[in-house]
């Protein structure tokens, strides 16, 4: 089913409800401090400097003061779930209660990942916004892989047709509030939800750089990469 885009809007939706427990901070890890500023307000910046965000809605747990400590040109919705899936199901729920349609875009993105860019962010609107199902940022597998049994090589797997699914991943709100509701709580991207309903998401080129913040080594790693871009 085609949608004249002409009439339709992108809306942007973290998820930032997490605790972190794999990256050994005392808090949640998407406020911990990376080349001078929180996290999430690196991934944040990414966002407000795409004209075409229509609103940015960041999903937070209950009790969860950051954003009223910090300005950011956000909404901040305290309906963080257990799941990631639970506050991305919680936040498109959201979006449609501040205006959002459900022929509207939504890119849905990772707190984490804060090394994302304006210009990743554009070039995934621009593959996706004329697509029927929408996408998600992908890099394509460069490493061998390997299955694993009882620690040690099972088998290994051709890496031709491997990709590694990165954030934002674009879809439809209506169409990804159904395919999240019916994947259920356990679901960890968008896209796996709409594999689910049968679709087949196009595929848009990331980058190494935009990877998840999830262990203690990705701090510096982060921080590094920031301060090149500073520089």
């Amino acid at each position: 089913m085609s949608v004249n885009v002409s009439n339709t809007r992108f809306f942007a939706l973290i998820p930032c409800a997490g605790n972190g427990s794999r990256a050994g901070t005392t808090g949640p890890k998407q406020y911990e401090p990376i080349a001078g500023r929180p996290m999430v307000m690196h991934t944040l910046a990414a966002f407000a400097a795409v004209k075409r965000i229509a609103r940015t809605l960041v999903v937070v747990a209950q009790g969860d003061g950051f954003f009223t400590r910090n300005f950011a040109p956000v909404t901040a919705a305290a309906c963080g779930g257990e799941t990631r899936a639970i506050s991305v199901v919680n936040g498109l729920h959201e979006l449609r209660k501040v205006g959002a349609d459900g022929r509207d875009w939504v890119l849905v993105h990772d707190a984490a990942r804060c090394l994302i860019t304006p210009q990743l962010i554009d070039g995934l609107i621009d593959a996706c916004q004329e697509d029927d199902v929408g996408g998600l940022l992908a890099q394509k597998l460069v490493d061998t892989l390997k299955t694993e049994r009882g620690g040690r090589v099972a088998e290994t797997l051709s890496r031709e047709d491997k990709w590694l699914a990165q954030t934002p991943q674009m879809f439809r709100i209506g169409r990804l509030i159904e395919a999240m509701e019916q994947a259920g709580d356990s679901v960890t991207d968008e896209a796996s939800a709409m594999e689910a309903l049968g679709q087949r998401p196009l595929l848009v080129p990331g980058g190494p750089q935009n990877f998840k913040v999830t262990y203690p080594d990705d701090f510096a790693l982060a921080e590094a990469v920031l301060k090149g871009r500073q520089r």
